[in-house]
């Protein structure tokens, strides 16, 4: 158990510590350039997250558990800071003090994936994982509207001459708009809901679209790092959400796998 207790930290750390990394460096490039301050917090935090990145693989299975569990902790302090940060952001631009090229359900939504980063910390260092069904569920539903979101940036980030591309990215959008409205309904269902032939069914159906839009955004990354598509999406931006996608899909995974295990 101490064993799986640090392999599953370093794992938490290791994947969400560079994806907070990147929303540092997202947010500075959509600040205008006399939100000084906020450039400068932004930068702060790109250089916290690396350190925690670059920390968290100086570590390996065989670390002493308490070393883990303290680390769980400064990385804990670093993600309710940078939560608080974006939330600030978020209330700035709703409010007009500030301007940008941020749009405020992206802001929202990387702050959203702080916060699931500080819960699984928490939950890591106390011990109170979620049981399978429960995890089953939950998971879905915060991942579901994570890709939801990530089709509704691509859409409008794609030039609108890339009507095939703009195209499949809102049928993705309204794909997985559908799936989360499935998944709440799920989750409004429970305990009741949570028999094994739902939860097979549930995960089955979620990893093929997962899958899908996976390839999807693999292909974007593909042509938009050879300049063969037009838009304003970052290389590194379509390979993050990428990589959360994949993140989704082996999770996915590993619940299949697990109630297969448990018939």
């Amino acid at each position: 158990m101490a064993d799986q207790f640090v392999v599953r930290s370093l794992e938490e750390i290791r994947f969400w510590s560079r994806i907070m990394k990147e929303h540092s460096l997202f947010l500075k490039l959509g600040f205008n350039c006399d939100d000084t301050q906020l450039i400068n917090e932004a930068d702060r935090f790109y250089r916290v997250f690396e350190d925690i990145e670059n920390r968290s693989h100086s570590y390996s299975a065989d670390s002493d558990p308490q070393t883990i569990y303290e680390f769980n902790n400064i990385v804990h302090q670093a993600v309710c800071h940078i939560w608080a940060f974006k939330r600030k952001v978020l209330g700035l631009i709703l409010h007009c003090k500030i301007l940008g090229n941020n749009f405020p359900l992206l802001v929202d939504h990387v702050s959203r994936e702080a916060n699931y980063f500080m819960k699984r910390l928490e939950q890591l260092n106390t011990g109170t994982l979620d049981a399978l069904p429960d995890a089953v569920i939950n998971e879905n539903v915060f991942f579901l509207r994570i890709m939801a979101d990530h089709a509704k940036f691509i859409n409008h980030l794609l030039d609108p001459s890339e009507r095939k591309l703009v195209e499949q990215a809102r049928d993705f959008s309204h794909d997985f708009d559908q799936l989360l409205f499935q998944a709440i309904d799920l989750d409004s269902m429970r305990p009741q809901s949570q028999t094994q032939p739902l939860l097979d069914q549930f995960v089955d159906q979620n990893r093929v679209s997962v899958r899908q839009l996976r390839d999807f955004k693999k292909t974007a990354h593909e042509l938009i790092e050879a300049c063969r598509i037009k838009s304003i999406i970052p290389p590194l931006l379509a390979d993050h959400v990428f990589r959360e996608a994949s993140h989704f899909l082996e999770i996915l995974d590993s619940f299949d796998h697990a109630l297969t295990k448990a018939r």
